[in-house]
């Protein structure tokens, strides 16, 4: 793995473990030779995780749209930042240049891209791995929601096992270099998407 895309919050959180645990994986990013690839902001979670990398000596790629960019909350110290028009622009641009996904705690905006990638794996527009950083264990809900969707049958299991979580940051990215994705019938091209 060359890149790893990370979707996170703008905001601190409540609690200093989200700050901390954010800072663990761009250590352990750079330990692995691994550039990350983000939203670009220097702000919140996700500015925790890129100056560590940065601190590090690692690689970041931020990617932001134009409006944001506008309000001044871009990260002025990246290896790259590149500004697209749009969040869809963000979202595709990130997929293209990461070879795995992993989410730590933000709010519906994070959810939002992990969810859309989770689908993207589900449907067979990629075999790439994706994960929850379960810092302080704020995604426990939103895993017993996975549970309970696959205990109701609206959630396959095989399409289940495909959600990687780990606490720690060693453990998920050991789980992306295992990761082999269940064989899925692909029915949609990304040129389709």
């Amino acid at each position: 793995m060359k890149n790893i895309a990370v979707f996170c919050g703008s905001s601190n959180g409540v609690s200093e473990a989200y700050i901390e645990g954010a800072k663990k994986l761009g250590k352990e990013l750079v330990k692995r030779n691994i550039a990350l690839v983000y939203g670009g902001a220097s702000v919140g979670v996700m500015g925790a995780v890129a100056d560590s990398v940065l601190e590090e000596g690692g690689k970041v790629i931020g990617i932001m749209p134009s409006f944001l960019e506008k309000r001044e909350i871009s990260h002025k110290n990246l290896t790259q930042l590149i500004v697209v028009d749009s969040m869809h622009e963000r979202k595709a641009k990130m997929a293209e240049l990461a070879d795995g996904f992993i989410a730590l705690p933000g709010g519906p905006g994070t959810l939002e891209e992990f969810f859309e990638i989770f689908t993207w794996a589900q449907l067979g527009l990629h075999q790439k791995p994706c994960g929850l950083l379960n810092i302080n264990h704020y995604f426990d809900p939103l895993i017993t929601l996975f549970n309970h969707m696959t205990d109701e049958q609206f959630l396959h299991e095989k399409y289940r096992s495909m959600a990687l979580v780990d606490v720690e940051p060693q453990g998920l990215l050991d789980q992306f270099n295992k990761y082999e994705p269940p064989t899925l019938k692909t029915y949609i091209t990304e040129k389709q998407i």
